[in-house]
């Protein structure tokens, strides 16, 4: 037991957990009053707590059916804590309950819409805006700004300028049964289309 002592003392110190904030990937469910999170291509679970300022997690889960009893594929922005994830942020949830993948590469962003139908993308170092029976636009990337609850970001390429506006709050899709942490507002040579937008 003695010659266990030093050996100990020259250990380094237990790291601290990590409290920074990730995007967690996975299946949520409700059982016994209680929310638990299971990562993709995870079997271990854990409780979620809901540390938003004013209970955004979980009433965007509920949105689309967590309270209801639905199976949802969720991504949360948090961090685990003594068994809980500790959720800030609502990335998306859906009914869907399989596993999407994550962005590739250098994609932080994707925004989309209905009515018209509308979707941006980043992929190769280009932001790409996409609508039915239109040709494509694309942009080279750039990092997008971000200020507290709002993204943005401009490209001005060939008389064309598009304007993008990420503001945090929950958007609903109803069209997809899926709920997002971002309501989009895309500007395109002053033409604006609305939806909703999540991280990659």
């Amino acid at each position: 037991m003695l010659l266990a002592t030093p050996a100990l003392a020259n250990e380094p110190p237990a790291k601290p957990a990590d409290s920074s904030p990730k995007l967690a990937y996975g299946l949520m469910m409700k059982q016994g009053g209680k929310v638990l999170f299971s990562p993709c291509r995870d079997r271990s679970y854990v409780l979620v707590e809901d540390i938003s300022n004013d209970g955004r997690v979980f009433k965007g889960l509920n949105m689309v059916g967590l309270d209801a009893g639905k199976r949802l594929y969720a991504e949360l922005v948090g961090f685990v804590e003594n068994g809980f994830l500790k959720a800030s942020e609502l990335n998306q949830a859906r009914t869907e309950g399989r596993c999407q993948q994550p962005g590739e590469g250098d994609e932080a962003w994707r925004a989309g819409g209905n009515e018209p139908a509308w979707g941006v993308h980043q992929h190769a170092g280009r932001t790409v805006l996409k609508r039915p029976g239109k040709p494509d636009l694309s942009f080279p990337s750039a990092a997008f700004k971000r200020e507290s609850d709002t993204v943005t970001h401009e490209f001005v390429r060939d008389n064309q300028r598009l304007q993008l506006r990420f503001d945090r709050g929950l958007c609903r899709d109803t069209m997809a049964d899926t709920v997002f942490g971002w309501n989009a507002q895309v500007t395109l040579n002053g033409e604006a289309l609305k939806g909703c937008a999540w991280q990659r």
